[in-house]
């Protein structure tokens, strides 16, 4: 049975200490909830993985990276390899996020590669798409969500997908204050779990956790999470407060 997830997207927020306290808070206040089929998901930023780990290390929280290079290793000033993450410890990474693809160009082709290297590593994936609003507007949606995933994962053996997890971003209703109503993410997760369906089968489909990313916040979590193929979310804003990132978690 597919696992249901609050993921918390910190992006490039919070120095190290501010990081440790907000770990630290989210660890205690999970400790004591019956989570049984929930998995909650941290993501700092690179910097602060290490004291992350370690103040979560008696927790059921996970923590994952924001992103990683596609090689092994070498001369690529700035970058973080697979390996130095499981180093520390992590064993999920965020890859494709729309502000990978918007600020810094990553291509389907490129995250395909980076999907690999980092299952190649034992690594997780929760691996981001979406539309922008043109697309919306203009009905092609459906064809943009199905091509990145297509693009970025169909290349995959099935095996491969127990370590895949999709969060489905509308571009247009992140940090705007825009959010899709319940009916729209409902819908979009139902064509994304049949594409997955009609390419490998029911079962793998059935399996694979998939993630609303798209402004959730404690007001509206409770209602989009009760859909039938919305597996949880993958929270940007509401992650850096530990009281509002507690009551997506006890949404469910």
């Amino acid at each position: 049975m597919r696992k249901q997830i609050v993921a918390g997207n910190w992006k490039m927020n919070k120095n190290i200490q501010e990081s440790v306290q907000l770990a630290d808070e989210i660890a205690k206040k999970v400790k004591d909830l019956p989570l049984k089929n929930t998995r909650v998901i941290i993501a700092p930023t690179f910097v602060n993985l290490s004291e992350v780990v370690n103040a979560t290390k008696d927790s059921v929280v996970e923590v994952a990276a924001q992103n990683m290079h596609q090689a092994k290793n070498g001369a690529f000033t700035g970058e973080i390899s697979a390996e130095m993450l499981t180093s520390l410890g992590l064993e999920v990474v965020i890859l494709g996020h729309s502000e990978r693809r918007e600020y810094f160009g990553e291509t389907d082709a490129l995250l395909a590669e980076k999907v690999n290297t980092a299952l190649e590593n034992n690594l997780e994936v929760i691996f981001c798409f979406g539309e922008v609003l043109e697309d919306r507007k203009s009905g092609n949606h459906f064809a943009v969500v199905e091509s990145q995933i297509k693009n970025g994962l169909f290349h995959l053996q099935a095996n491969k997908w127990g370590s895949i997890v999709l969060a489905y971003e509308p571009v247009w209703a992140i940090g705007t204050g825009e959010t899709a109503s319940p009916e729209q993410a409902q819908e979009m997760h139902a064509f994304i779990r049949k594409i997955v369906a009609d390419k490998y089968n029911a079962q793998v489909a059935a399996d694979v956790s998939i993630l609303y990313g798209g402004s959730v916040k404690p007001s509206n979590a409770k209602e989009i999470f009760s859909k039938e193929d919305v597996d949880g979310g993958l929270i940007g804003g509401a992650a850096l407060n530990a009281d509002d990132f507690m009551a997506l978690v006890k949404s469910f």
